[in-house]
């Protein structure tokens, strides 16, 4: 993960946000996988849909012909990125 965000990121542990993601009421499921893109693990489990934040296009998820892509929008203020540089630099 940190070759996609950077060396500082993600902030929080993988384990971390699974526990996170599967507490919302409408995920089902949350996998972790270790290969550079999630299309092998998308090609075996079929999901229905595919979530990704709003840093994403639809067009650039892997597995977008697989399943429906829906992005969640970025919310203002709500960066741990920004929180924690935020933070950091008081």
């Amino acid at each position: 993960m940190k070759s996609l965000k950077g060396e500082k990121r993600p902030f929080n542990n993988q384990n971390e946000r699974k526990i996170i993601l599967e507490s919302l009421k409408f995920v089902d499921e949350v996998h972790i996988f270790d290969e550079e893109t999630p299309l092998a693990l998308i090609s075996q489990v079929m999901p229905d849909v595919i979530v990704k934040g709003g840093d994403y296009k639809p067009e650039e998820v892997v597995g977008k012909e697989l399943a429906e892509v829906i992005i969640f929008e970025t919310i203002d203020g709500y960066s741990t990125t920004k929180k924690i540089e935020d933070f950091t630099s008081r």
